[in-house]
């Protein structure tokens, strides 16, 4: 079975995923990609970081969905549709929403929520916005079955979406933090502009955005008038916002549209950067791997110390059956970049892939870097029990399993693969403590739903 490319989508336990299966289950999938989130990543770093936030303890998801939406939820989350990093005509726009995304993070606009939705993790929290989304405000059946299952109307409404006074706050704080990093609002005041007809269209017919962050004409006047004044707002992005920004839009074309609309976005005439890295993958889509590495090849020649070329090329060989090819490709990528955990995780897979014995003690190094770095990583846990498995290390086996159900708040099967782990890692150890916390921690959750 092949998983998608670089994008990491919510399908499956088998693959090397970050798996979210509530969500799945109702086809909201969850993105990871490690060239996107470092391009999010050095959009709202200096926004966390003027708004007096640990840019560390703020997560960024990214959901594979067409419409224009950005919100905040479960604490310090901020969650994106890919449609609206789409539809983005330039960086600024994206960092205007960024910004009012941090004011209601800064504001606390959405810590008052009953216990379950505090103690929620990220795949409850998604099923949660996103079907609430669609049953409270789209008035679909569907969802509303899915909602029923999640929380009543009236706590979803209190929940998903923002009063119009913290949307004013949120913009005056966006625009302020703007300006202290010498960053123009414009971009801010042309996505409300894209967004301003959509007041007037039905329910179902408007993007999520509008419904959870009611705009109105005296907002838009606001920013509009802040543009007007403010002595940033004609101040140039630094030039790799623009090369980033591009990228990252290919990128997210090449994978998630049609291929034919990527052909006709990216024409073969086009020899940029982001022409060839767009076709390169719905060249791999349509499994044609040799024109897809050419592509690759090419941009890679440019720039050789690029680990996203070189990760692109490891997965289309890796994705094409192709697996010891993919070793090099993936390995240059780790040594280019070794401190992306998503990286690590990729080559420790196709290394495992490989049933190279020669090649398991390695894999297991990588993987377990990455789940050193991104603890929260569930298919990196899969992929340290499978890893441990393979060198007769039941009990680091199944306490890898323990880990990955803990992630996932499987709390019975954590529970169980925790008391298994115990019995048999050596008693004392630091694993056989962890061992003893996930239990002791499942237990209590299992309690508590009982």
């Amino acid at each position: 079975m092949k998983r998608i490319l670089s994008l990491i989508l919510v399908v499956s336990f088998v693959l090397p995923l970050s798996v979210l299966p509530a969500a799945a289950e109702r086809g909201m999938r969850l993105i990871r990609d490690a060239e996107i989130e470092n391009t999010i990543r050095l959009y709202t770093t200096p926004l966390f970081t003027t708004a007096g936030l640990d840019p560390s303890a703020i997560r960024i998801y990214l959901i594979d969905n067409r419409q224009l939406n950005a919100f905040v939820a479960g604490g310090q989350n901020i969650f994106i549709h890919t449609g609206l990093l789409i539809r983005s005509e330039h960086a600024g726009q994206v960092i205007g929403v960024l910004a009012h995304e941090t004011g209601h993070i800064a504001g606390g606009h959405l810590t008052r929520l009953d216990d379950a939705m505090r103690r929620a993790q990220i795949q409850s929290i998604v099923t949660f916005v996103l079907a609430a989304a669609a049953a409270v405000m789209a008035g679909d059946g569907r969802a509303a079955a899915a909602v029923g299952a999640a929380g009543q109307d009236a706590t979803m409404r209190s929940f998903f979406r923002y009063t119009r006074t913290q949307e004013g706050a949120a913009d005056q704080f966006a625009v302020t933090t703007l300006d202290d990093t010498g960053t123009s609002s414009r971009g801010m005041l042309e996505f409300f502009q894209i967004l301003e007809g959509q007041e007037f269209l039905v329910t179902d017919r408007q993007d999520p955005y509008v419904r959870t962050h009611p705009l109105t004409q005296s907002r838009i006047s606001f920013v509009r008038n802040h543009v007007a004044n403010s002595p940033y707002s004609d101040a140039p992005l630094p030039a790799k916002y623009g090369i980033t920004h591009r990228r990252m839009r290919a990128k997210l074309i090449g994978f998630l549209e049609p291929t034919g609309r990527v052909m006709q976005t990216y024409k073969a005439t086009d020899n940029s950067v982001e022409s060839r890295y767009a076709r390169a993958i719905a060249l791999h889509r349509e499994s044609r791997t040799d024109d897809a590495v050419g592509l690759v090849d090419s941009l890679i020649a440019e720039q050789p110390n690029d680990p996203y070329f070189h990760e692109l090329k490891g997965q289309i060989l890796f994705e094409s059956g192709r697996i010891k090819q993919s070793l090099g490709p993936y390995g240059k990528a780790v040594r280019l970049a070794p401190n992306e955990a998503l990286l690590r995780s990729s080559l420790g897979a196709a290394q495992l892939e490989s049933n190279d014995p020669a090649l398991v003690r390695p894999a297991l190094t990588h993987i377990k870097e990455a789940v050193r770095k991104e603890p929260d990583m569930a298919h990196g846990w899969r992929l340290l029990a499978t890893a441990h498995g393979r060198l007769g290390q039941k009990g680091l086996m199944t306490l890898a399993l323990a880990e990955e159900a803990a992630q996932l708040n499987r709390n019975p099967d954590a529970l169980r693969y925790a008391k298994r782990a115990s019995a048999t890692l050596k008693k004392g150890s630091p694993a056989w403590i962890r061992a003893q916390d996930i239990a002791r921690e499942a237990e209590k959750a299992v309690q508590r739903d009982e």
